[in-house]
């Protein structure tokens, strides 16, 4: 049985990941809130928030889980074309409220979006209090792309992306990742598989092994570094 979490107690423990049912894969709790302590409560733990409009909230830790090792990243020939046209300009933490509109923006062939005003409040309260961090594609001084997620440790948790222009999602993806792999850091989660990140390199570990990764990651800190400062010039050779 699923745990339902109490909404007024943000400190409560999540259930341990592996009591997540096996269908739907990964569904662990529902309820609670997502108040910014719960929140890192439950990245720091390999789970995450995802539910629709008019849902209560649902708790998932997926396994297999999708992971990215920055240094394990790859960049078509296509996508190094572009960066080396530098077509678009990359920026970090510049405009997250922008990019998280951005994200939650409907799509085509998609009915809604799950990104709701709860959702966008509380990633908004994460930025506030450094958790959460966007990255930026301008073309024009426009912002036609980006993404956004959390950042523990070593960890990066990747949340959405969005573009509005082709290749803008990519190319702020490919920068930022080199950024995060020149500031120490050493795992990005992915959450579940998807083909556009599988050709960036990103593969499916089990949760076991996700979780020990977490436990040694989330308690070492990166390098210094500081996401607002001047947009990160990539290797695109």
């Amino acid at each position: 049985m699923l745990t339902v979490l109490d909404p007024l107690d943000d400190a409560q423990p999540f259930p341990p990941a592996e009591q997540a049912l096996e269908e739907p894969n990964g569904l662990l709790a529902v309820g609670g809130s997502l108040a910014p302590r719960r929140l890192v409560n439950a990245y720091r733990h390999g789970i995450f928030p995802w539910y629709n409009e008019g849902e209560p909230i649902l708790w998932w830790s997926p396994d297999p889980r999708l992971t990215l090792l920055p240094n394990r990243l790859r960049i078509s020939r296509s996508l190094r074309k572009v960066l080396r046209r530098q077509e678009f300009q990359i920026s970090f933490d510049r405009a997250f409220a922008a990019v998280i509109e951005g994200c939650a923006a409907p799509r085509p062939q998609a009915a809604g979006t799950w990104i709701t005003e709860e959702m966008r409040d509380a990633y908004i309260a994460m930025h506030r209090q450094g958790f959460a961090h966007s990255v930026e594609s301008w073309y024009d001084n426009k912002l036609v792309g980006g993404l956004y997620g959390i950042a523990i440790g070593q960890v990066f948790f990747g949340e959405s992306m969005f573009s509005r222009r082709s290749n803008a999602s990519k190319a702020a993806f490919a920068v930022f990742v080199q950024a995060l792999k020149a500031w120490g850091y050493a795992l990005i989660d992915c959450q579940i598989h998807t083909d556009h990140l599988a050709t960036f390199g990103a593969e499916e570990m089990p949760r076991s092994d996700f979780l020990g990764l977490l436990e040694r990651c989330c308690e070492r800190p990166p390098a210094p570094h500081a996401w607002g400062s001047e947009p990160f010039r990539c290797n695109s050779s």
